[in-house]
């Protein structure tokens, strides 16, 4: 029976980075992976081939719509649907093999199979028909996420698909209705709109990005309009009739009222992920979950199970990737004695489209709810020299800080490139920095990331180029 000081159930970005800290802080680790290839959803099915696939397509986008005005003429581009998937799976198998590198540097054990826990410091791996029993001092639940299901539409990833359908579809679906106004589906919206499709997106709430700023929101739908994208917000998917050639889908108001019905060539569902614990035996083996199907967790990642962890989409908190990644970091310095430790107040989400959207901290609903008197300061693209010269002048910088201190609160960005500047942000607010401390450091020019400095400036009503 082998022994060790942690096994990880999950080599997701949560899973496979804790096991590589722990291994840095000499614990003898191995993983439990049920799938054929290391990575877990995000690098097989997920944030990776998605961000393959938003490349090549807006690469496809810029040589037929944007390349003459600059003075580049090239023939109208053809689309090689397969060339790009292919494209595409070389990303995958190269992030794969890195993990893979990984786990050997780091001397982790990679056991094949499926893993369920017995009890504490006991897991038992299932693969091929058979079993072993694997003895560990610690065991770190990294299971992630699954799609989550429209009740009574069934999805065959060919014509009603999740994401995973979606990112490896045969031919560019003449009409694609999307179900969710959520990242995943305005990401792989503009994925297949880009390529030709029409999109159409169904959203329960009245507006898109739920949870993101609301300002920041209505512009983004504005620009993906402008694009192509059309939208029923307040409304929801009832039914989809497989029968016919095309698809027939079901749309009612959220509110209650007379049904319609669009047709489509594909229908994907992109309403959220649901925490995936299926076979772990956590109940039989007294793990809690909550009544949302999470793993309950103390401060220190630890379950209702002694010497059992969990980290990542399947506790509460938002199911991004590298937000696993530093539980998984944290957790491991834990179980070594050390104060692992994870600032959920600077987690920076990002929404892949062109423009891109990032965010990091509270937004304005959020301030108002809890009562945080707070000042503003924005500044758009159309005011910033690199993006004028470039003609990329669409959205703008949002910076929320507090009123009596100007410690800055919150940062929302819509605009090219927003997912690399939303960082410089993060290190001021882990610092507990100020929007005066951020508009007195240079930026260089000309950068659209002056933008940043001069939303700061503007939260002191100084903004210079505007």
């Amino acid at each position: 029976m082998a022994t060790y000081d942690l096994v990880v159930i999950g080599t997701g970005p949560g899973g496979y980075v804790c096991a590589v800290r722990a291994s840095q802080l000499g614990m003898k680790v191995a993983v439990v992976e049920k799938n054929a290839t290391l990575g877990g959803t995000c690098l097989n099915v997920g944030c990776m081939p998605s961000k393959a696939l938003l490349h090549a397509s807006e690469m496809f986008e810029e040589a037929g719509h944007s390349f003459a005005k600059m003075g580049v003429n090239v023939s109208a581009p053809k689309l090689e649907l397969p060339a790009m998937m292919n494209f595409k799976q070389q990303g995958i198998d190269g992030n794969v093999k890195g993990v893979e590198f990984l786990m050997k540097k780091n001397k982790v054990d990679v056991l094949k199979g499926t893993g369920k826990i017995l009890g504490t410091g006991k897991v038992e791996v299932f693969a091929d028909g058979k079993s072993q029993v694997i003895e560990t001092r610690n065991i770190v639940i990294a299971t992630g996420s699954d799609i989550a299901r429209l009740k009574g539409i069934e999805i065959d990833e060919k014509r009603i698909v999740s994401s995973t359908g979606a990112l490896s579809l045969d031919k560019v679906p003449g009409k694609l209705l999307i179900v969710g106004a959520g990242v995943i589906g305005l990401e792989l919206g503009s994925v297949w709109k880009r390529l030709g499709a029409e999109v159409v997106v169904v959203e329960f709430l009245d507006r898109i990005l739920p949870g993101m700023d609301g300002e920041i929101a209505k512009q983004f739908q504005r620009i993906l309009e402008k694009q192509g994208f059309a939208f029923k917000l307040g409304a929801k998917v009832t039914a989809v009739d497989t029968s016919g050639k095309t698809l027939k889908a079901t749309i009612e108001p959220a509110a209650g009222g007379a049904a319609e019905t669009l047709e489509a060539d594909v229908v994907l569902v992109c309403i959220g992920r649901v925490p995936y614990t299926d076979g772990l035996g956590l109940k039989e083996a007294g793990v809690a979950l909550d009544p949302r199907g999470r793993v309950q967790i103390d401060p220190h990642f630890a379950t209702s199970l002694k010497g059992v962890y969990a980290i990542g989409d399947v506790v509460a908190g938002p199911m991004l990737a590298h937000k696993a990644e530093d539980e998984g970091v944290a957790v491991a310095e834990i179980i070594a004695g050390q104060a692992g430790h994870v600032n959920y107040d600077v987690i920076p989400g990002v929404v892949y489209t062109t423009p891109e959207v990032s965010s990091v901290g509270k937004t304005e609903e959020e301030l108002k709810q809890a009562g945080v008197a707070y000042t503003v300061g924005k500044f758009p693209f159309t005011a910033n020299g690199r993006s004028k010269v470039n003609q990329t002048t669409d959205g703008f910088v949002k910076i929320l800080a507090d009123a009596k201190t100007d410690r800055v609160l919150g940062v929302h960005i819509i605009g090219i490139e927003a997912g690399e500047m939303i960082h410089e942000a993060c290190v001021l607010m882990e610092f507990g920095g100020s929007a005066e401390d951020l508009a007195r450091t240079c930026h260089a020019h000309p950068t659209r990331s002056e933008a940043v400095k001069e939303a700061a400036l503007a939260v002191g009503k100084r903004a210079i180029h505007m």
